[in-house]
């Protein structure tokens, strides 16, 4: 399924994103290769397939190996704009909250 410049420009529109004029087109083919791979997926024979509604109990993961490449709090907060004992400080969200 091919999806159209307009159609792009306001599904754009709609979720208020900006694309730039000359992407129009990518945006376009990877929208319509995104809805080509849904319609694969529905065409699948999935009878007596049960339905994965929980992630397995142990998940698998990698081993956690340090590979030398290790960030300290100091030199994290270093070039923060507000950092104190190695955190950074961001302005409050809700300010004046009465309960």
């Amino acid at each position: 399924m091919s999806i159209p410049r307009e159609e792009v420009l306001r599904i754009a529109a709609l979720a208020r994103l900006e694309i730039p004029a000359d992407a129009v087109d990518r945006v376009a083919a990877q929208l319509s290769a995104v809805i080509d791979l849904a319609a694969q997926l529905d065409q699948l024979d999935l009878e007596g397939c049960e339905p994965t509604t929980f992630a397995p109990a142990e998940a698998p993961l990698r081993p956690d190996a340090p590979d030398g490449r290790q960030l300290d709090a100091e030199r994290a907060t270093a070039s923060a704009p507000e950092a104190e004992d190695g955190h950074f400080l961001v302005p409050p969200i809700v300010e004046h909250l009465e309960p």
